[in-house]
């Protein structure tokens, strides 16, 4: 003991030996969520470079036609036909008929109508589902069997028909594609609540008393809000190229008025001639596409990064 007594601490007793080659736990600091989501998201190149394309085409959408001194559907017989120049920067049709215009008011149609469809599809899908997976038993039954039946039918099969049978136009339109387009989503909503239901503070609220509504609008729906907002976003491309399809086949929108499917169709018919009048909205559809499937994996990859490991 008394060999004890005549020890002697020094200050740097107690320090690490190469404290460098030591690892250390770190406390990162607590990211809100969507901060953290917008983080993931511009580190993926494709994503980013998608929202910008959309972004781009939708302002365009939006304001070039409002700009330009020339209508849509505005005839000059003099200028049928015209290349790419100043005057026209893509040209004219075969009524003379600005391109430029007419390219930008076909996008803003063909967006108007992917949007509405998609919206409509959201409510209907998501309800349809959340009530499917909630109650489960007999009602999910009956329900999926109804699901089923309908989506045992070709989606163009049933678009083709309905666009025979009713008068052209955009509320047609929208009508066609919602039809059939909210199973993919209701799918989706399905699975999802038949796996949230089960967790401990949905099991708790019903404990409490909550109602069924609440529990589906208060507890189920914001935990599986993420997985919707991906599906939808890849939802409009398809509904942008069902759109495009029936105007293609004279089934959609006709001539005078514009969206991507009667300006390919009505520009198809002079191909050889002037390529450009039907090259030209291919782009547009075909960028318009690509950058919503781009942004839409992004989305998903963000939301939810666990899903590049499956």
């Amino acid at each position: 003991m008394d060999e004890l007594k005549d020890i002697e601490f020094l200050p740097d007793d107690f320090e690490f030996v190469h404290n460098q080659d030591i690892m250390k736990d770190e406390v990162m600091p607590d990211v809100p969520f969507w901060l953290d989501v917008w983080r993931r998201f511009k580190k993926n190149k494709g994503a980013v470079i998608g929202a910008v394309v959309i972004i781009f085409v939708i302002i365009m959408a939006i304001f070039m036609p409002m700009l330009s001194s020339y209508k849509f559907d505005a005839i000059n017989s003099s200028e049928a036909n015209m290349t790419p120049c100043s005057l026209h920067w893509f040209g004219t049709d075969n009524f003379g008929r600005d391109l430029w215009v007419r390219t930008w008011t076909g996008t803003r149609v063909s967006l108007i109508v992917a949007f509405a469809a998609i919206a409509i599809d959201v409510v209907v899908g998501v309800t349809y589902g959340m009530i499917s997976g909630y109650f489960g038993g007999m009602v999910d039954q009956v329900m999926q069997r109804i699901q089923e039946i309908l989506n045992s039918i070709p989606t163009l099969v049933v678009l083709t028909l309905l666009m025979t049978v009713l008068e052209a136009s955009l509320t047609t339109i929208i009508f066609a594609l919602m039809f059939t387009e909210w199973i993919g989503m209701s799918r989706i909503t399905r699975a999802q609540v038949l796996q949230i239901k089960e967790e401990e503070f949905v099991l708790a609220s019903r404990t409490l008393g909550a109602s069924s509504f609440f529990i589906i609008f208060k507890e189920i729906l914001p935990n599986i809000y993420s997985q919707l907002i991906v599906m939808s976003m890849m939802s409009i491309p398809n509904a942008i190229f069902y759109e495009a399809y029936l105007s293609f086949v004279g089934l959609g929108l006709t001539v005078p008025n514009a969206s991507l499917g009667v300006l390919i169709n009505d520009g198809f018919t002079y191909f050889l001639s002037y390529p450009h009048m039907v090259a030209i909205p291919v782009i547009v559809l075909g960028a318009l596409m690509l950058s919503f499937n781009l942004f839409g994996d992004g989305l998903r990859d963000a939301l939810d990064p666990t899903m590049k490991e499956m």
